[in-house]
C-alpha cells in the first residue's frame, strides 16, 4: 500500500468497492447514522469514483423522512481482520424516482425486493411479532412479477462523503488520516492525525 495521504484515500475507496462486490467483506454492512443519532446496519450497494455511497431503503422508514432531499449522514465501516476503520460523514439524500432509483430497482433480485412488499413499513406497530411480509411469501422467494407493487416502497439513500477518517489500529499505536472537502466536486484536503 502507498503510505502517502493519497495512498490512504485510495485504500479507503478500494476497500469500499471490494465490500460492494463481496458480501463476505466486513465493510459490506456498515453502520449508517442520521443526525439525531439513530443508527442501523445497511448493505453497501455502490461506491462511485467520487465517493458517493448508495444504499437501498424502504421509503416508509422514518430515516427517509429525516433525510429527505438533504441532511447529514454518517457511515462507519470496520474490518476486524486488518483493524481498519473508516468513519465517513456527508450529505445524504433519498431518491425514489429517476435513473438511479430505477436502475437500482431493476438490478435488485426478487428475494431482495421481497422486503418492500411488507404490509407495514419499518418501525410500524404490529399486533404480533413478525416480519409484516404477506403470509403467502413468508417461506418462498417471490417472482419478479410479484414484487412489482413493492416498487412504491423502494428508495435509495445516497451519501456524498465529505469527510473520511481512515484509522488503522495496532498495538504500536496505529495510523490515522483525515480527508475533507466541501462537495463531491471539490478537492480533498488531507492531514495526518494522532490515532
Amino acid at each position: 500500500m502507498d503510505l502517502s495521504l493519497d495512498g490512504f484515500l485510495s485504500d479507503a475507496a478500494e476497500r469500499l468497492v471490494k465490500a460492494v462486490k463481496d458480501r463476505r467483506q466486513a465493510m459490506h454492512t456498515p453502520v449508517v447514522g442520521t443526525a439525531e443519532g439513530d443508527l442501523r446496519i445497511m448493505v453497501l450497494r455502490e461506491v462511485t469514483p467520487q465517493l458517493t455511497l448508495r444504499f437501498h431503503t424502504d421509503l416508509r422508514s422514518p430515516k427517509c423522512a429525516l433525510i429527505g432531499g438533504g441532511a447529514p449522514v454518517s457511515v462507519l465501516a470496520y474490518d476486524p481482520d486488518v483493524r481498519i476503520q473508516l468513519r465517513m460523514r456527508g450529505e445524504g439524500r433519498i431518491e425514489t424516482a429517476g435513473p438511479i432509483a430505477n436502475a437500482a430497482w431493476d438490478r435488485a433480485t426478487a428475494s431482495s425486493r421481497r422486503c418492500y412488499l411488507a404490509e407495514t413499513g419499518p418501525g410500524g406497530v404490529l399486533e404480533v411479532a413478525g416480519s409484516a411480509i404477506p403470509d403467502h411469501l413468508l417461506h418462498r422467494a417471490p417472482t419478479i412479477e410479484e414484487t412489482a407493487t413493492g416498487r412504491a416502497n423502494f428508495a435509495v439513500l445516497l451519501v456524498e462523503v465529505r469527510s473520511l477518517d481512515w484509522l488503522h489500529l495496532t498495538h504500536e499505536g496505529g495510523t490515522r488520516a483525515r480527508f475533507t472537502r466541501a462537495s463531491a466536486s471539490a478537492p480533498w484536503q488531507a492531514t495526518w492525525l494522532a490515532p
